[in-house]
Formats: structure tokens, sequence, C-alpha cells
């Protein structure tokens, strides 16, 4: 079951070089406008708080063991959770975040290989509610992209992280990851097709209908 708050959380999320980030901070705006009485909190993963931000330094240049890895990445989010998304989701917020959960299973399930079974677990332990829901978004935006293709637009930006470095075959896990997902849960998820051009990428996303 997934939690009901009186807030709106939207998660965007892709493969490294998908383009989300070219139209997140857009799109925040956007919905600043349409709903003026709202606020909407825009943050990231991992990240989002100050000890998520010292972990997201760690996560993305520090080698370490995938277990760790993991552990890490939802003790980054559990942080973000409490300090953060739930706070602005009871207070009826919008809350706009750069990746969540199912980037976890898409990088450390799918990319590097870790059970989904444990991922699991760690979802239900990290996002789960006293009266037995799930935090969850309301909405993902998933932005689709073939592996070689994300893979030429990464080699024309700042220097790379340690997942940016990874291969063309570790990233079509990792999109194939994100797919299985998208379609466990149709409701939530909002496929773009991330091979158009920016332009209409952006006319799609305008013409969402979101409903909060």
């Amino acid at each position: 079951m997934t939690a009901t708050l009186p807030g709106y959380f939207i998660s965007f999320e892709g493969i490294d070089g998908a383009g989300k980030s070219t139209h997140i901070d857009a799109f925040c705006k956007l919905m600043q406008e349409r709903y003026p009485n709202r606020e909407v909190v825009v943050t990231r993963e991992p990240g989002g708080t100050p000890l998520g931000e010292q972990l997201r330094a760690l996560l993305l240049d520090a080698p370490m063991n995938l277990e760790t890895e993991a552990l890490l990445m939802f003790a980054a989010r559990r942080e973000h959770i409490a300090q953060v998304i739930e706070p602005a989701l009871q207070a009826g917020k919008i809350v706009i975040s750069d990746r969540f959960t199912d980037a976890s299973f898409a990088y450390q399930g799918g990319g590097r290989g870790l059970s989904i079974a444990k991922l699991n677990a760690l979802e239900q332990w990290v996002q789960g509610r006293n009266d037995g829901s799930l935090l969850q978004p309301n909405l993902t935006i998933l932005f689709d992209l073939p592996g070689e293709v994300a893979e030429a637009r990464r080699s024309k930006v700042r220097a790379p992280d340690k997942f940016e470095k990874m291969d063309l075959h570790f990233f079509e896990k990792v999109r194939q990851e994100y797919l299985r997902r998208a379609k466990e849960a149709p409701q939530r998820f909002h496929l773009v097709d991330a091979t158009k051009t920016p332009d209409a990428i952006w006319n799609g996303l305008q013409s969402l209908k979101i409903n909060l």
C-alpha cells in the first residue's frame, strides 16, 4: 500500500546522459506557476540533507563493497525522508526529487547485480510507515534512452563520477531494471522518449496531467 499524504511527490529518473537534469529546473518552475499556493521543494539523491550530501561525495567517488554502497544509499535516503521529504509532504508541499529509490534498484540492482530481494527489504525498511504503507512518489518521470546514445552524450560533459565511467553493458542493465520497475508500477511511471529533441520533450512535460 502506497502512503497517502497531503502533498505531492514527483521523482525524475533515468540513466546518466538521458537528459533529466536538462528539464528538472524548468519543470519545478512550471509546477510553482501552476500551483502558486503550494510550496515546491526541489531536492536530490543521494543528498538532500547535510549528511546526505557528505554521503553523496563518498558514494559517487569512493570505491566500496556493493552492499556497503547500497546500505549507504538507503541510509542517505532514510535521512532525506525524515528531514526533508516526509515533513514537506505532511505540510502539503510539492516535492520534486532528482532520483529516488528506483535509482537504487536500477544502479545497485540492475547495473551492479545486487539481489533485488535485498533491495526490496531495504525499501520496506527505509520507506515503510507506521500504518503499514510505503512512501513512494506519486509520479515518477522516467527518461528512457538507449545506452549507446546516453554514452555519447556523457562523453561531452564534465569529469565523470564513478558511475558515469561504467561501460555500455552496465548502463543497458540499468536501463532494463528501470523499465522493469516501470512495468511493475505503470500507474506511477510516465515514460519520456529521451531520444526526442529537448523542445519536444519539454512540450510533453508541459502537457502532463497532474491532479493535486
